[in-house]
């Protein structure tokens, strides 16, 4: 390897360890805030967030594909969810081996409140950045994670 392409190669790993931290150091806080301000976790508040975006019940298997979780965790995190009346399960009519979820009303206004924290701690997070500096960042994102930006 020649030493441009050595010293581009070590920027890359520059960048990804700097992306990683920075993501951490986000994940961290973010935990930390829907415990302290809302008595939950995150898993719990993504889970509730996949069903809040799709307004309309979701298969089990599609909601663990769409949060690249397990099967197993997406049911543990529903199954608290419906204990708490915040979530319901019903079989598809269409196929009963298919069990669908979805946030009930309760479930709603639980997500939507936290979202609104959420979206505020996040501004933090990302506050130092303006506008050009936050469409450079995701158009940066966007060239590494082809079709995964959802907007």
């Amino acid at each position: 390897m020649d030493s441009a392409a050595e010293s581009l190669s070590k920027r890359r790993l520059r960048a990804w360890i700097r992306l990683l931290g920075v993501t951490r150091h986000a994940e961290a806080q973010l935990r930390d805030y829907l415990r302290r301000e809302h008595g939950t976790t995150l898993p719990r508040f993504d889970v509730m967030a996949a069903l809040w975006r799709r307004s309309a019940p979701v298969p089990m298997g599609e909601l663990s594909r769409m949060l690249l979780i397990s099967n197993g965790n997406a049911t543990d995190v529903v199954s608290r969810l419906e204990a708490e009346g915040l979530a319901l399960r019903t079989p598809s009519s269409e196929d009963r081996r298919t069990v669908l979820v979805a946030l009930t009303d309760a479930g709603i206004a639980a997500f939507e409140g936290m979202a609104e924290g959420h979206e505020g701690e996040v501004d933090q997070l990302l506050g130092t950045l303006d506008g050009t500096e936050l469409d450079t960042l995701r158009a940066i994102l966007r060239k590494v994670s082809p079709g995964r930006d959802r907007e």
